[in-house]
């Protein structure tokens, strides 16, 4: 027999099947990682197929076999296939998604133990009867084990090494080997949860699984009781005797998700993501793997867990960036989850308050069903959003960055013995130049998007057509010498926070903060125990949260995300505004929200801070139909990097001429193609060069296919490259 064999060498050269003799001696499956030789050197692979025969006249042989169990599914191997042609992601790549890390290379395996016990061969009074009277830690030792066996360390901590190996070599004790599994959470003990579901909520879930359609998008406003909905819906499929995979958009939400579901599911939930241990990670995969849990809760990476007879998928905040993968390997979860629900005939659920465009569109059209929740829990409402124009506070001479409005509002929160978060909305780098009298904004003149800033030629670039402009001296508008470009940082505003209200405790919660494993656990747990009044943080703050004292959120440079250089800023900023201000009033002392703009007039702020989600969508679905942006058209990015800089050059020449000559044939097809440095022109020693397309709907998957057929015809040694569909970051 032939075992079809990738190896595990992530290369695009590499990145084929190759054909080895099984031998008689070896029980190799499809699934399987083997040993085989590659050349001069022995690799680890995957064996993806068994065939009777091969056309290559002389094979090797694979050497050996690495695991007692197969660790990729039939299930896992068809969607290996599909992430190829979807999102041209290697074979290796996928398949290395789908198994922990550290079990390539063997630098993970299971945690074992020696336990001791009594020989179950004898009675405690034959036991007894075989030691000495005056070996009287031996006796205690026995009596010690009547009661049950015991770890070895623990044992040794108590009693002698001497008196426990005396037994052991009599016969009396034995010792055993027993796996441990590492959990990364302790269980928690609890009731069923027997909360009665409201009327929307009861409908919500009767729409799931009474739609005809595999997805159903949960539009339910934040406080409404999504989470209860997912709960009963899973409960729902485990009595069928199916599994479920439930996923949130981040990890700090992980452990928060896990302990509301480990007190209703009990050990039956095993938790994914990249902030656990490698060991409680491939402990955690193991126990899906073999069946011992049929829940996974977790961040993207969790939809690739290994669970079996998959009933139901669930993407809580649907709409959030962090489900599209974008650094290797590429893909969209959204996609992967559809996939592995098609193949289960399982359903999806996606769940948000503020759905994307492109999701809320297909629920329209009847794609997706949609179920919508639209009262909150509380009696009391959704919070008042109070915009505040951020220009006025400047000629009133104001130049903190609190309006007189939030600093008062954070005091008077504060002296009630209620809590405040303040979000800052900071992405990346300056996203956008402002004029702070007037708010006019850089815009590109062709793609109706902001332009970034580059300071290192002094330039204003537009990251979707490559137009380069010079850099503002004035405002061209009113005349102002007032731009603002740059960021704002949290660790800044925690310090004006503390200057405004002294002996106040502020808690911090960035990137920079949150380094170490059990950091987000920390930080919320202190602020949900009340040992901080405030929390400052960026997005991780944005979502999922639920602290019933927060009665004040307020939100600082809102037109970051609204200005930022993508099609989506508008979205985004909506969404974020959205999400964060649903922090606030969540029981009954109500709440508010203070932002701070200097673009009060804009439509976004008008819809947002009158909860409109509705209204919003029809009016940014129009503007991205008039300017065939998606979800009506498709952008295709193909990115190259190499360290060097003429090879990457000569490999982008040379796909965008081939690219072209095609376009040429299907012009109808094409709304624009250009080949352009990337706007981060070099990273980690890489120059980065890329092919931005913007093409029509009707024809896509032809034409990404002749995409990755040009990319696969012209492979230059020393450059990798990479497809990328409606990029989430065009840097």
């Amino acid at each position: 027999m032939i075992a079809k064999v990738i190896v595990d060498i992530s290369n695009s050269e590499t990145d084929k099947i190759f054909d080895y003799e099984i031998p008689s001696n070896l029980n190799v499956q499809k699934g399987s990682r083997v040993i085989v030789p590659f050349g001069t050197q022995r690799i680890e692979g995957f064996c993806i197929d068994i065939a009777p025969t091969s056309d290559v006249p002389t094979l090797k042989s694979v050497e050996g076999v690495l695991d007692e169990f197969v660790c990729i599914s039939e299930e896992m191997l068809e969607l290996m296939r599909y992430m190829k042609d979807r999102f041209y992601v290697r074979y290796v790549d996928s398949l290395r998604l789908f198994i922990p890390s550290k079990l390539r290379g063997g630098r993970v395996k299971e945690l074992t133990r020696l336990y001791v016990t009594l020989n179950p061969a004898f009675t405690v009074e034959e036991i007894l009867d075989a030691v000495p009277a005056r070996a009287k830690s031996q006796i205690a030792l026995i009596e010690r084990l009547k009661e049950g066996g015991e770890y070895l360390s623990v044992i040794s901590n108590e009693y002698s090494v001497a008196a426990i190996n005396a037994l052991v070599s009599k016969g009396l004790v034995v010792k055993t080997s027993e796996q441990v599994g590492r959990k990364p959470m302790v269980s928690v003990k609890g009731a069923e949860a027997k909360v009665k579901l409201r009327p929307q909520q009861q409908s919500a879930l009767e729409s799931i699984f009474s739609a005809e359609q595999t997805a159903v998008l949960l539009h339910g406003v934040t406080g409404s009781g999504k989470t209860l909905v997912y709960m009963n819906a899973i409960k729902r499929v485990l009595d069928e005797g199916k599994t479920a995979i439930m996923l949130v958009p981040e990890i700090s939400l992980t452990p928060q998700m896990l302990r509301n579901f480990r007190g209703y599911f009990g050990d039956n939930v095993a938790m994914l993501h990249s902030g656990l241990s490698d060991g409680e990670r491939f402990d955690e995969w193991k126990r899906l793997l073999k069946g011992e849990a049929r829940i996974v809760v977790g961040a993207r990476s969790a939809i690739f867990a290994p669970v079996k007879d998959l009933g139901l998928i669930i993407v809580d905040e649907e709409h959030d960036a962090s489900y599209v993968s974008e650094s290797n390997p590429r893909y969209r979860t959204v996609d992967v989850a559809l996939f592995r629900a098609n193949h289960n005939k399982a359903k999806v659920v996606l769940g948000s308050a503020t759905p994307s465009i492109e999701s809320y569109l297909l629920a329209k059209r009847g794609d997706y069903a949609l179920a919508v929740m639209d009262e909150r829990i509380s009696d009391k409402g959704m919070p008042n959003i109070d915009v505040v124009n951020m220009s006025h506070e400047l000629l009133m001479g104001n130049t903190s960055m609190f309006s007189a409005k939030l600093e008062e509002s954070i005091k008077d929160t504060v002296k009630k013995g209620e809590q405040v978060m303040i979000f800052l909305n900071r992405r990346g780098h300056s996203s956008f130049v402002m004029c702070r009298k007037c708010g006019y904004i850089a815009k590109c003149t062709d793609c109706d998007v902001s332009l970034t800033y580059h300071s290192f030629d002094n330039m204003l670039k537009c990251h979707y057509c490559g137009k380069r402009f010079k850099m503002l001296s004035c405002c061209p508008d009113c005349g102002s010498v007032n731009i603002k470009y740059g960021k704002l940082g949290t660790q800044r505003v925690v310090e004006e926070i503390e200057r405004l209200i002294p002996n106040v405790k502020v808690l911090r919660m960035d990137n920079e903060t949150t380094t170490t494993k059990s950091a987000y656990l920390d930080i919320l747990g202190a602020f949900a125990a009340k040992e901080a009044q405030v929390l400052v943080g960026t997005q991780m703050i944005a979502k999922g949260h639920d602290f019933p004292d927060v009665t004040l959120v307020g939100i600082l440079d809102a037109d970051m995300s609204l200005y930022h250089q993508d099609y989506r800023s508008n979205e985004r900023t909506f969404q974020l505004v959205t999400q964060v201000a649903g922090r606030a009033g969540r029981s009954n002392k109500g709440g508010k929200v203070i932002l701070q703009t200097y673009a009060p007039n804009h439509y976004v702020y008008r819809f947002a801070s009158k909860y409109d989600y509705s209204g919003f969508f029809e009016k940014e679905n129009n503007v991205r139909y008039t300017t065939k942006f998606p979800p009506y058209t498709t952008i295709i990015r193909v990115l190259m990097t190499s360290e060097n800089e003429d090879k990457v050059i000569e490999c982008a020449k040379t796909i965008y001429r081939q690219l072209m000559d095609f376009a040429g044939r299907n012009s109808n097809e094409f709304l624009y193609m250009q080949a352009m440095r990337s706007p981060l022109g070099r990273i980690q020693n890489k120059y980065r060069y890329q092919i931005i397309a913007r093409i029509k709907r009707e024809k896509e998957r032809e034409i990404i296919a002749e995409f990755y057929d040009t990319i696969e015809r012209n492979k230059f040694r020393q450059v990798s490259v990479f497809a990328e569909l409606n990029p989430q970051n065009m840097a």
